[in-house]
């Protein structure tokens, strides 16, 4: 404790500047005239004096300068830019309403002063995407998506078509944090990863950080998804849907009391189950959610919002196997603005992911899940037009179901029982400082302080030595100890305990208005942990809790790159290279078994893991034809070493290529305006091939041939490289300007040449010629999609 006082006291000292002169502050918010909807990343800036800020995540600005006669721009994408002339001889309160420009409504890609790195800020390893760009990106079965649009951009990458997750810069998919108006959501797929759960008519604004991450974040170590809903118009009603091939959605929004209290609802739901009984087919697969947001302006001090999503994912196969799963979140926000230069968010969150398993003809059900508990109250202080400061508390706490099993029929044989339940508790406290020290160098830097608890449970497995695996030096493997006792615990009690300090620090240095150089370092921690064997993960993982035989996974990141921007904004060039390094990464050992493991420590062992590479991002942001190129070359790899000199470890304690391990990616996203009428989009992606194993010879039994897989040898071989070409073309109706209804058509076709891509390869007995074959499994050739879209 008393090194984090000392850190504490360091950032406070270099966070106080004197005024040179008298200074007045200017602050508001700034809305969408059209729905009254707060605007995020606004630009606000003083041409004169060279000073701006942006809006904060809840459309709020505040920034000191100097008295006097000032024009002000007020500018965001998509919107006309208001010029303003201001006379600030006292603090002054100021809310902009910006129209929309006719010009940019049909802008489809990535936006240039909303979703590029903005030259000057030292914010790096962040991109932002909008709902226009998402819904025209061509996706399978022509629903947009959020995650598939991500997975465009560098660094992000998937573990291929049918798999849910993702993964950024060479990290698992458990460790990104995804946040849904604040609220965790633990699964962000519906159909095992053909959907992403959120509904882009409902979303507001998308940013994904995947370095220099800021302090108010974390819990996880590769990513933050920072996802906010709209508001809700409040200003008059608006029904906003599409009709597609298997999914349609629906978004209603308006005010309750004008420009007061407004609310928010959509719906989304596949439908493509019910044709399935017409082709004599029993199966069934759909999913649904529901997005609800009240919003209620109290005066200009205080506002209230109540937001949720509920989504549930069904799978059956005739009656003998049906699987449900979804998540449930819900928060209740208060804005406060105590004076013009604090501004304070207090949000009470729930979160909950729930997991079901019918299998009638074995006569048993199954469910888990894990449910959260957040409280965070988070404050912005703008100190003055050279320090600006965040700070807040959050603690959570977390209830872990690994499993429940019982009989759902009298003569299944099934005894039911109940794996044990776990809990925990994570609290933190953060400072982080945005500091322009001249015209020419800014940092931000801060610094975060986790405690995490791993508290009492009914039953805590105890074994020799505290080894939950040991190593049988006569059959050369590793395997599960054998179980010497129980411990019992109150809820109250305290199992384990662990405190960390999470420095944050990134730097930019401006070389003329259209070049700089950035660096930033961060430490983050991760005490949840998603237990999966797979390449990405399914409903049936289970999150575990760090504990007394799983360590908190800890990241050290470096990154630095180079900003650049040609011809006043029309092209943008961003290029960084990282180095990621993890202690304590949870590794299997060989024939791990996870699902319904009441001892699942018995099959882990702690090692580390590294990742490293370079990225590049070219734009093209003005014109008909527009779009970005992104190239990464990375590495990422995992090493599991012998805890004695006697142990081998795994794979003879070598770094070997985690599961995400992609040496090449590049995609490719154009779009070309023809005219008011149509315009077209493509995107182009290849990844180098997934990591996998094949076998490294066989042996005959009972006339049977049998592969055979060295266990010290993983990840040693590659699927084929994945690529395809996807393209689409929007028809928006000339009729459209005359009438409040509009419409447009997208058509699409995903996978355009029919790239039979692996998915996996299994290895088998060939029935008729009795040879060993490798037989590969693809998810989509070509898909064909049609949707229509409508606004009123």
């Amino acid at each position: 404790m008393l090194l984090s006082k000392k850190i504490l006291i360091l950032f406070f000292l270099l966070s106080i500047t004197a005024f040179s002169q008298e200074k007045i502050t200017l602050s508001g918010t700034v809305y969408d005239n059209k729905n009254n909807e707060t605007l995020i990343g606004v630009s606000i800036y003083f041409p004169e004096i060279n000073i701006g800020t942006t809006t904060n995540q809840y459309g709020f600005y505040s920034i000191t300068i100097p008295k006097g006669n000032y024009q002000v721009q007020v500018s965001y994408l998509g919107f006309s830019t208001i010029v303003a002339s201001l006379k600030l001889l006292e603090k002054t309160t100021k809310n902009f309403k910006l129209k929309e420009a006719t010009e940019s409504l049909d802008e489809i890609v990535l936006e240039t002063n909303i979703e590029k790195l903005n030259i000057r800020t030292p914010q790096m390893s962040v991109n932002k995407l909008s709902s226009a760009t998402i819904k025209q990106i061509p996706v399978v079965l022509g629903e947009a998506d959020i995650i598939k649009s991500l997975i465009l951009l560098p660094g992000v990458t998937s573990a291929g078509e049918g798999a849910s997750g993702f993964n950024v810069r060479g990290g698992a998919a458990d460790q990104n944090l995804i946040l849904l108006d604040e609220a965790i959501v633990f699964n962000s797929s519906h159909l095992f990863g053909f959907f992403s759960v959120f509904n882009p008519d409902v979303i507001k604004d998308v940013k994904l950080f995947k370095g220099g991450i800021p302090a108010k974040y974390g819990g996880r170590l590769s990513s933050v998804l920072d996802i906010y809903q709209k508001e809700g118009n409040s200003k008059d009603f608006n029904v906003t849907g599409g009709i597609g091939l298997v999914s349609s959605r629906l978004l209603i929004e308006g005010p309750i009391e004008k420009e007061k209290i407004s609310f928010l609802i959509g719906g989304r739901s596949s439908y493509a189950h019910l044709f399935l009984p017409l082709f004599d087919n029993d199966n069934i697969a759909y999913f649904y959610d529901l997005n609800t947001k009240l919003n209620y302006r109290i005066n200009d001090r205080n506002s209230v919002f109540f937001s949720g999503y509920f989504g549930k994912d069904f799978f059956g196969i005739s009656e003998n196997f049906i699987n449900t799963y979804g998540n449930q979140v819900a928060n209740l926000r208060w804005n406060h603005l105590f004076s013009d230069k604090l501004f304070s968010n207090l949000s009470l969150i729930y979160s909950d992911y729930f997991y079901g398993l019918t299998l009638d003809f074995v006569g048993f059900e199954w469910d888990s899940g894990i449910t959260n508990y957040n409280i965070k109250y988070d404050f912005n202080h703008y100190v003055n037009d050279k320090i600006k400061l965040s700070y807040g508390i959050n603690n959570i706490y977390t209830k872990f179901n690994p499993g429940k099993i019982v009989p759902n029929r009298e003569d299944s044989g099934i005894v039911a029982e109940k794996l044990i339940d776990k809990y925990a508790n994570e609290f933190a406290f953060y400072l982080n400082t945005e500091h322009k020290i001249s015209d020419k160098f800014r940092m931000q830097y801060g610094l975060r302080y986790s405690n995490f608890t791993r508290l009492g449970q009914d039953e805590l497995n105890v074994y020799a030595n505290n080894e939950a695996v040991i190593y049988n030096q006569e059959f050369k493997r590793y395997e599960s100890a054998t179980l010497t006792g129980i411990e019992n615990f109150k809820r109250s009690d305290v199992i384990a305990s662990f405190n960390n300090l999470e420095p944050r620090v990134s730097m930019s240095y401006i070389i003329d208005d259209f070049t700089s150089v950035k660096a930033s370092y961060n430490r983050m921690v991760q005490y949840l942990h998603l237990l999966s064997n797979t390449a990405s993960p399914t409903p049936l993982d289970v999150w575990a809790p760090s504990g007394k035989y799983i360590k908190p996974q800890l990241l050290d990141q470096y990154a630095v790159g180079y900003f650049k921007s040609f011809k006043d904004g029309k092209y943008t060039l961003e290029t960084e290279a990282f180095y990621k390094d993890i202690q304590n990464r949870i590794d299997y050992i060989n024939g791990a078994n996870l699902v319904a493991n009441n001892e699942i420590e018995t099959v882990i062992l702690n090692g580390k893991a590294r990742a490293y590479g370079l990225e590049m991002l070219l734009k093209k942001n003005e014109g008909d034809f527009q779009g970005w190129f992104s190239y990464t070359l990375s590495r990422s790899e995992q090493l599991t070493s012998g805890r004695t000199a006697n142990e081998p470890g795994i794979n003879n304690s070598e770094w070997y290529s985690t599961p995400f391990d992609k040496t090449h990616d590049f995609s490719i996203n154009a779009s070309y305006k023809l005219n008011e009428k149509w315009k077209f989009n493509s995107n182009f992606v290849f990844q180098t091939g997934q990591p996998a194993n094949y076998p490294v010879g066989q042996y005959e039994i009972q006339g049977l041939n049998v592969p055979i897989f060295d266990d010290n040898r993983r990840n040693a071989d590659r699927l084929p490289a994945y690529h395809r070409l996807d393209i689409s073309a929007t028809l928006t109706p000339k009729k459209n300007k005359n009438r409040k209804w509009q419409g447009e058509w997208v058509f699409g076709i995903y996978n355009l040449y029919g790239r039979q891509n692996a998915a996996s390869l299994a290895f088998r007995q060939n029935q008729e010629t009795f040879r060993n074959e490798a037989v590969q499994t693809s998810i989509f050739g070509i898909v064909p999609s049609i949707t229509y879209n409508f606004n009123f």
